[in-house]
């Protein structure tokens, strides 16, 4: 199906809908109309391929395509959530550890959540295959550094690189504001101060 055909699709009035309830939407200040919202794409791609470039046109298409089906995932996957939503919170808690659901809330800076937050449920996501804990975060400037947590693992150099890729694969879904990533090395971290213990308090020296 082309995008033109899923967006025309997407847009249609659904049969059965209240007439009644359309003039209110329509006239709601600030909200996209979806009928509205589909022609206008209509609109832009036509212009596209009224200047003779396929390779734009095509280009068009396919970015409308890709966009539907981003969205159209994520309200599937809310819907699910929602329909099998247990306890008192609802829905919220899973909605808000799910990647795909919090991609979208922060794209439209819609999560009610703040980056240090998110950053924690993204190293929970991935706790029990690569643990992972922050090391120092800065929020002014955008940027994390992280350590590995002790996991008992072999520690080879190939299973620690693809251990960091997945943590920071999920920090960039739950915080894609972060704007730079590093590893502490190891050995770096700070090691506690020795602390002498003596079975008595020091005298001073009796004279001879």
């Amino acid at each position: 199906m082309s995008a033109r055909a899923t967006t025309a699709e997407a847009t249609a009035p659904r049969s059965g809908a209240s007439e009644a309830a359309a003039p209110s939407a329509a006239a709601a200040p600030g909200v996209p109309n979806a009928e509205a919202t589909g022609r206008r794409v209509e609109e832009v791609l036509d212009r596209l391929a009224q200047r003779d470039d396929r390779e734009a046109s095509a280009a068009a298409e396919e970015l409308v395509r890709v966009l539907m089906d981003f969205y159209g995932a994520g309200l599937a996957r809310i819907m699910h959530l929602m329909g099998s939503a247990t306890g008192d919170d609802g829905a919220r808690p899973a909605l808000l550890r799910d990647e795909l659901v919090t991609s979208l809330l922060v794209l439209h800076d819609l999560h009610p959540e703040d980056t240090a937050t998110r950053i924690g449920r993204a190293l929970d996501s991935v706790r029990r295959q690569h643990p992972a804990e922050v090391a120092e975060f800065d929020a002014d400037a955008g940027t994390l550094r992280l350590r590995a947590a002790d996991s008992g693992g072999c520690g080879c150099p190939s299973t620690s690189r693809q251990a960091q890729q997945a943590v920071e694969a999920a920090v960039s879904c739950f915080a894609p504001e972060v704007a730079s990533m590093g590893w502490e090395a190891a050995g770096e971290r700070a090691e506690p101060a020795l602390l002498q213990i003596s079975r008595r308090p020091p005298t001073a020296a009796t004279a001879s």
